[in-house]
């Protein structure tokens, strides 16, 4: 799976690998019905605001993928980047398993009928 990272916070090394660590066993979930180069990610991790004025930063990440049939788009806050980044992952997970129920469980029934 590629991930392509437009627009990050933090761009050290360390967590470029901390961003692929989170983000490449998503691609393990879809790997039984997607081809491999249709396997893509965009990710933004960005800064909104110091929060209300309190001088919290309130970071958002922002994870598009691409597939055969839909686009997945998950989006989360918090505190800290890397919980973003966290977030996003896991909401990533929920929407891939929506997308197995809704579009692949309904093809291989198709195609059984046939």
């Amino acid at each position: 799976m590629k991930i392509t990272i437009k627009k990050i916070t933090d761009s050290t090394p360390a967590f470029r690998t901390y961003i692929e660590e989170k983000m490449l066993p998503v691609s393990k979930l879809i790997k039984s019905f997607e081809k491999e180069e249709q396997k893509e990610v965009v990710l933004d991790i960005i800064r909104t605001s110091r929060h209300h004025g309190k001088g919290n930063e309130v970071f958002m990440a922002v994870a598009t993928m691409r597939l055969s049939k839909k686009v997945i788009r998950a989006e989360e806050y918090a505190d800290d980047a890397r919980t973003a980044i966290d977030k996003v992952r896991n909401t990533l997970r929920l929407e891939i398993g929506k997308y197995k129920t809704q579009f692949v469980e309904l093809d291989k029934k198709k195609l059984v009928k046939e």
